[in-house]
């Protein structure tokens, strides 16, 4: 099983765990919110940072890109590479390991409306985001974003 040097989750015995090439973002707006994406039609929510799984025909730039858009009703451009981690979890019943690349993006268009019924954007101070949301490797992800954005290493 392939794993990147940052693997976070915990697997179950018994379980094959499909992997999964994925691209997931921070979107900065001003210098005190992130985009995170609200799944579920009502409460208790589930929170994600914006992005998902890869297709066949696509490269991580084109997923993260057609991700956003319909998650968060967000047009970005991928700017630079925060990092990669693996997260096992399970899916709908399907047991993954998550292979992420998550990467800081540029907001390049006004909002719409996420395409996805049981998703919605909301803008979060990146530190509310980093508890709230529901897999370790995106709470990595912000937590690192925010020490580099801020030259904290």
């Amino acid at each position: 099983m392939t794993r990147f040097s940052l693997q976070f989750g915990q697997t179950q015995p018994g379980l094959t765990y499909i992997e999964r090439t994925s691209a997931y973002g921070v979107c900065a707006r001003g210098e005190s919110l992130i985009a995170i994406v609200q799944i579920g039609k009502k409460a208790p929510f589930e929170y994600d940072l914006p992005g998902g799984g890869v297709e066949a025909d696509e490269d991580e730039a084109a997923a993260l890109m057609r991700e956003f858009l319909e998650e968060a009703g967000l047009t970005v451009w991928p700017t630079r590479v925060i990092g990669r981690a693996g997260q096992f979890w399970i899916n709908k019943g399907e047991p993954r390991n998550s292979l992420s690349t998550f990467y800081e993006v540029e907001l390049s268009a006004d909002d719409s409306a996420p395409t996805e019924p049981d998703h919605a954007l909301v803008w979060m101070n990146p530190n509310d985001a980093m508890l709230k949301v529901r897999h370790e490797a995106h709470g990595w992800a912000i937590m690192h974003w925010i020490r580099t954005r801020r030259g904290g290493g």
